[in-house]
């Protein structure tokens, strides 16, 4: 007996499903850039075309009546030419589709905001130097970024304000700008808690590392897989990603093998509400070409 032939308008719908589904739940890889001369231009890491989101790091000094101040390593330093250059990288991965946002904070603790008229300051200061607002002192230029991601290691009060003000500006342009963070892992006690309750915040990104508590394990993924239903359970963001070191020599700990990665920790976070994951940093990743090896199953 002859075999009836599949009709081709049915393989072609079929395929078209499995392709919707396998990839209904993809993600995206992020990276932080600016603290290591060692790992080039911006330009660099957007033309690479592995990543989707740039974080610049960071404007590591603002509020208390301080002088706001951009810390990127020594790529450049204020008095140099080198900002121009930063802010011509940024246009070009713009161009490429690339999403760069200005992180504030990380580990310098050269900052706090010491009331809610204090963190309005800040927010003005930001829009206007490295947003949608104008200056004659735009450190990076015509350079528009993206947005602001909150890098917040050191003290919780007062960064809702920021993210209302900083909202507040967004909605009078046209342009799409971003809100996003960068807590770590434990839950309870968290210093963005209270910016993270706005419900503001487009993306936020877990930093799973540095913190045993809750960062992945192969032998036992309970702690890890805990935080991540309470985070993405608790706080109302558009998608979540998980926060890696992109080496061993990165972070303390918290360092995932690309196979464990693959094969383990993102069946755990694969859902609707997972974005992808956010590297740091772009230095390490060059180093270990972590990125490279596990784009394709992110």
């Amino acid at each position: 007996m002859r075999s009836k032939r599949a009709h081709p308008l049915g393989i072609f719908l079929l395929f078209s499903l499995i392709l919707l589904f396998s990839k209904s739940d993809a993600g995206s890889l992020g990276v932080y850039w600016g603290q290591n001369a060692g790992e080039g231009h911006l330009s660099r890491t957007c033309k690479t075309g592995l990543f989707r989101i740039v974080n610049i790091a960071f404007l590591s000094t603002f509020g208390n009546g301080s002088q706001p101040l951009m810390n990127l390593a020594a790529h450049c330093s204020p008095s140099s030419n080198g900002f121009q250059r930063v802010g011509r990288d940024i246009s070009y991965c713009q161009k490429r589709g690339i999403k760069v946002m200005l992180s504030i904070g990380g580990g310098s603790n050269n900052y706090s905001l010491s009331s809610q008229d204090d963190a309005r300051n800040v927010a003005d200061y930001i829009w206007n130097r490295f947003l949608g607002g104008k200056s004659k002192k735009r450190p990076f230029g015509k350079a528009i970024l993206d947005g602001v991601d909150f890098d917040i290691e050191g003290g919780e009060l007062h960064y809702a304000a920021l993210a209302y003000r900083l909202h507040d500006h967004y909605a009078t342009s046209s342009k799409k700008f971003y809100l996003t963070a960068s807590p770590q892992c434990p839950f309870q006690n968290n210093l963005l808690h209270g910016a993270l309750s706005t419900d503001l915040f487009d993306h936020v990104w877990i930093q799973f590392y540095n913190n045993p508590q809750c960062e992945f394990s192969s032998n036992d993924p309970s702690g890890f897989k805990s935080a991540w239903s309470q985070w993405t359970t608790s706080i109302n963001a558009a998608k979540f990603f998980v926060g890696l070191p992109a080496s061993h020599a990165a972070a303390r700990t918290g360092f995932v093998p690309p196979h464990a990665l693959i094969n383990q920790l993102l069946p755990i976070v694969r859902s609707p509400k997972y974005g992808g994951l956010m590297l740091w940093d772009r230095f390490h990743d060059l180093q270990s070409g972590y990125s490279r090896k596990i784009r394709r199953k992110v």
